[in-house]
């Protein structure tokens, strides 16, 4: 499922100057996009899974501009598949799959869902913000709901709490590495949609641009490969072309077995309406291209048709299908990969799971001073105004800065380039409350430097409203101009 950059540290993570950790992130993405991609671990890897998302995923993951995650989604493979046997084999075969294909994971952060306890704590971070309605209009669960009316059951007769709460699993899969970018085929869209809507109200309920807001990515040529049937290539249809199970045979006699129509040897053939045509051209030149439509075109017979596209798929398949082999000889290897994997998935996950069990009120009760009253809500003595840092809607880099009592006061102007939202902070942070510009309006003010508007305070109730809240910015930025 994603795309980003290499802002994904190593380590624990010091972020000076009261930026969140959030911030620090957003911060350092704007060179590269963060693209996140999984596949669900419930059967074998076949060459509609290589051609619509593996193979077009290793090579994004070459691009300098991209920092990749790829992950086997096994937790979604637990609402699809109750058999335990089946679960273990399609993780080392699809682990091998993606590594045969080319994934260097010393590129890329390539891991297992399961590996990563920050992606079940965030998804109840979500359900708890999540509207019922909104899950009740996911597609699969309608579906499912449908089908039991028209067969006269019970609306949720068989309807599993994993498949209606499968959207907000998939969210946390993206928001937990603040994804930019999912590629995803059609049927997937809405599951997107849903993560920025959850992302969304998560943000807007706890006061912060916590999350970035995925974007889906579509990539059009590759988005479907039909099976044996004509139909989508699926697991669900039982049409499957094997990537590599079976070896070189196994594949000729599966292709063999594609329907075609009746028309023989000499009859001319429709290259738009073969799944034979559509399949070949997944993995040919435009030239190899050209030349097997034309070969319809002049009434190739089917079985010769079939044969040329055996050979093609073979002439890419048989290098990745050595290295395939070799890696499924050495499941251990691939386990150290895997956990390596992990490690890096989690340097990200980690600190972004703790601010937000901060923001959220999970917090340590040692900061608490015994003398403290649950029930007033002063600040503790060494609490201190804060900047938030954060990335809007339009990719623009932006910050808040907080009291000490976590009242907001200002929203700076958007900035494309961080350094510039960057140097305005240092330069509050110096400026002391007699020296600020502000300029009042009939609900709240701008702040000023060099004669350009920087920055601005929440719209308040009245002009008594307004005037306390300038007089509270005033007292922080003396506040920080004293910590400086």
């Amino acid at each position: 499922m994603i795309f980003l950059t290499n802002a994904c540290v190593a380590g624990p993570v010091e972020v000076s100057g009261g930026m969140s950790y959030t911030g620090f992130l957003l911060a350092q993405r704007s060179m590269q996009t963060r693209v996140l991609t999984g596949i669900t671990t419930t059967g074998t890897p076949h060459l509609g899974n290589y051609v619509g998302a593996i193979r077009p995923a290793v090579a994004a993951s070459r691009r300098a501009d991209v920092d990749a995650f790829y992950f086997m989604a096994d937790y979604h493979a637990l609402i699809k598949s109750d058999n335990p046997e089946r679960i273990e084999r399609s993780r080392l075969e699809i682990a091998a799959t993606w590594l045969a294909a080319g994934l260097d994971p010393g590129r890329v952060t390539f891991y297992r869902q399961s590996d990563i306890p920050e992606i079940p704590e965030l998804t109840w971070f979500l359900t708890c913000v999540t509207a019922k309605g909104l899950l009740n209009r996911a597609h699969a669960y309608k579906a499912s709901v449908d089908k039991n009316t028209e067969a006269g059951e019970d609306s949720d007769a068989g309807v599993t709490a994993g498949l209606y709460m499968y959207p907000v699993l998939m969210a946390a899969d993206i928001l937990a590495f603040n994804a930019h970018k999912v590629p995803v085929g059609r049927d997937q869209i809405q599951h997107i949609e849903m993560a920025r809507d959850i992302a969304q109200r998560f943000n807007h309920i706890y006061g912060r641009e916590f999350f970035v807001l995925p974007e889906v990515q579509i990539e059009e040529q590759v988005a479907t490969l039909p099976g044996l049937d004509g139909r989508k290539m699926s697991k669900s249809y039982d049409n499957t072309i094997p990537l590599f199970a079976g070896g070189a045979k196994h594949l000729r006699e599966t292709i063999m077995r594609i329907v075609t129509d009746s028309r023989a040897p000499g009859e001319p053939k429709n290259p738009d309406d073969s799944a034979l045509f559509t399949i070949y051209q997944a993995f040919a030149s435009a030239d190899e291209t050209a030349a097997f439509r034309q070969s319809l075109l002049d009434g190739i017979g089917w079985g010769e048709a079939k044969q040329r596209l055996f050979e093609r798929i073979e002439t890419d398949v048989a290098p990745m299908r050595e290295q395939y082999e070799a890696l499924i000889a050495k499941p251990a290897a691939i386990e150290d990969i895997l956990h390596e994997g992990a490690q890096k998935a989690r340097a990200t996950a980690t600190p972004l799971l703790a601010e937000l069990r901060e923001a959220i009120g999970l917090r340590s009760m040692a900061r608490i001073q015994p003398s403290q009253k649950a029930a007033k809500a002063t600040p503790a003595k060494d609490s201190k105004p804060r900047f938030a840092s954060f990335r809007d809607d339009e990719g623009q880099f932006r910050f808040r800065l907080f009291a000490t009592d976590g009242e907001e006061l200002l929203l700076s102007a958007p900035f494309a380039d961080p350094k510039a939202a960057g140097m305005l902070q240092k330069r509050l942070r110096t400026l002391g409350g007699a020296a600020a510009e502000l300029a009042a309006d009939a609900q709240g003010a701008h702040l000023s430097l060099d004669g350009n508007v920087v920055a601005s305070t929440p719209a308040q109730a009245d002009a008594a409203a307004r005037d306390a809240l300038l007089q509270r910015l005033r007292d922080t930025l003396d506040q920080l101009a004293a910590q400086d």
